[in-house]
């Protein structure tokens, strides 16, 4: 086996696109692909599939994919200026709509420059992509998978609770406790449409209450109790982030937790390596805010 066709293959898992991988290597993409096939031929195995968004691994291309890091990051350290293995390629992390826009999003940027090679899919959305199936490299989960060959440890725990706006309280006046809720419009998920079960703490709150308005996305909770449209429980880390929203009922706490998770023979890939060191780091310097301390 060349250890050049190596090369390229490595230039292209971290890539995801022939062109790139040719401009990366400064070959022309005839080549780059001239190699890939003879690789193939040579291994007997398909190493990627071609997509809409470019070249994806294979089953057999992400084990070929972790022996060339390995490979890479032998030889750099041999070098005259030896490092780490480049972090480059193409990183996708599936999180929750929240966490994803109010605290991953935030940060990321500091992330992205320090690896300049390094292109990232941030999918925060309602529902998560799946490491067991090579959809995502990391899920950010709300709880811990039962099985499959997966990695996973706690992140972090964050806590809920209710919110309501000055504009509201102002108008409605001081809600006593959980007793008056009822008297009040509430906000929360459209039942049908609830992606996780840790997300179904309406009765945690008011057992029995009917929600008034409700909405798949938290951001769009957030928004509608910021507008003064009623009581919303919203993890602390989006409703103390904003000055117009008040916390209310302090007996009213929900305690979750956000599951870090990655595929097991993918966990070494330098990038995924890079992005768990630094969200880890986050989390535990944001620690106060998700717990809502």
């Amino acid at each position: 086996m060349d250890w050049g066709d190596l090369r390229i293959f490595l230039a292209v898992a971290r890539t995801g696109q022939l062109s790139a991988a040719a401009s990366l290597l400064k070959v022309d993409p005839t080549t780059v692909s001239r190699r890939l096939r003879r690789l193939e031929t040579v291994l007997q195995q398909r190493l990627f599939e071609q997509t809409r968004e470019g070249q994806m691994l294979t089953e057999a291309g992400e084990q070929l994919a972790l022996k060339a890091e390995e490979m890479d990051r032998a030889a750099t350290a041999i070098e005259p200026s030896a490092g780490l293995a480049t972090v480059s390629g193409l990183l996708r992390v599936s999180v929750s709509e929240g966490f994803g826009t109010w605290m991953i999003a935030q940060y990321l940027p500091d992330f992205v420059a320090a690896h300049p090679e390094l292109q990232v899919d941030l999918v925060a959305n309602s529902g998560f992509l799946s490491p067991s199936r090579r959809e995502t490299d990391v899920a950010i989960l709300l709880a811990r998978p039962r099985g499959g060959p997966l990695l996973s440890r706690k992140l972090a725990d964050y806590m809920l609770r209710l919110y309501a706006s000055r504009d509201y309280l102002a108008r409605s006046g001081p809600i006593a406790g959980k007793a008056a809720l009822g008297d009040h419009p509430l906000i929360g998920y459209i039942p049908d449409f609830i992606y996780a079960p840790e997300l179904r703490y309406l009765d945690e709150i008011a057992p029995g209450a009917t929600l008034r308005i409700r909405s798949s996305s938290i951001n769009a909770q957030y928004r509608l109790a910021r507008a003064g449209a009623g009581i919303a429980a919203l993890p602390c880390f989006i409703g103390d982030a904003d000055p117009n929203l008040v916390r209310i009922i302090p007996e009213v706490a929900i305690e979750r937790s956000f599951w870090l998770v990655t595929h097991q023979d993918t966990r070494r890939l330098a990038r995924i390596e890079a992005f768990v060191v630094w969200l880890t780091a986050l989390v535990k310097a944001q620690r106060p805010l998700l717990l809502g301390s």
